[in-house]
Formats: structure tokens, sequence, C-alpha cells
């Protein structure tokens, strides 16, 4: 491609020192994002979900409790500024998210509590046991 714009005229690119390439879409937040998460069921009877929200204050996320889903959302605010060679950067990104974790039947969502503590939310809910499945044979199908 550098080629093609050299055959225009259009000359060398300027060659920029190496941190001053511009940065990921995972970097600048650039992108939808959606906080991972945990989900499990533990021997108290109570479901856990843990979302990873690196970087975010309490204050920043807020959490919703319905008979069946628990909403999670908030924004993410970043600023990075960098001043080294004689160059001058200053980046800030942000980007909101909104999350929905269906819950089982009987899951009493009254009772429901969340923590937030070293960038991990934990919403704990009192949950009816976890039901036992069954394990399915699996046969070789024929094509007809």
């Amino acid at each position: 491609m550098d080629r093609m714009f050299e055959d225009f005229g259009f000359g060398q690119r300027w060659n920029a020192p190496s941190w001053w390439n511009a940065p990921s879409s995972r970097e600048t937040g650039a992108y939808a994002w959606s906080p991972e998460v945990e989900i499990f069921h533990n021997n108290n009877n109570e479901l856990t979900i843990r979302a990873d929200l690196p970087g975010l204050k309490k204050d920043e996320v807020s959490v919703e409790v319905t008979d069946n889903a628990v909403t999670i959302q908030g924004e993410r605010k970043r600023e990075r500024e960098e001043d080294r060679e004689g160059y001058y950067r200053s980046e800030r990104t942000y980007g909101s998210f909104y999350r929905v974790i269906p819950l089982p039947e009987g899951t009493i969502s009254e009772q429901a509590k969340a923590r937030f503590l070293n960038g991990v939310l934990e919403v704990t809910i009192p949950a009816p046991p976890a039901s036992k499945g069954r394990k399915l044979e699996i046969t070789e199908g024929t094509r007809k």
C-alpha cells in the first residue's frame, strides 16, 4: 500500500516513534465491550454471579434484580497521557456496558446482595438446589 502511494507522488511516509503507533481498539475501548462473568451455584444454595470490571469504581456500576434477571450496567472512563521524546499524546476512552443475566426459576430476588471489591462485582442470590441432569447416550447417526 505504501508503494502505491509513493507511485502517486506522495513520497515517503513519516516515521513516527514506535510508541506513537495508534493503539488497538482493545486499548482504546473503541469497541463494544461486555464484562466477563462467572456464574455458579454453590453448596449454600446460592447463585453467585461475578463480573470482572477492572478500572471501575463501585459508584460507576449499577445492579438491578428482577424475578427473572440481573442487569449490570455502567460506564468505563479512562485517560492516558504520554509526554516523551518531544511528543505529547493524550487519549481518552469511554464505553458503556449493559449485561443481562437470566435467573433460574425459584431464585429469591428480594434477598439478593451485591459486593464490589478490587474491580470484581459479586452478586449472590438464594436459589433452590441445582437440579442434577442426566447423561444421554449418543448414538451413531446414519444419512438418509
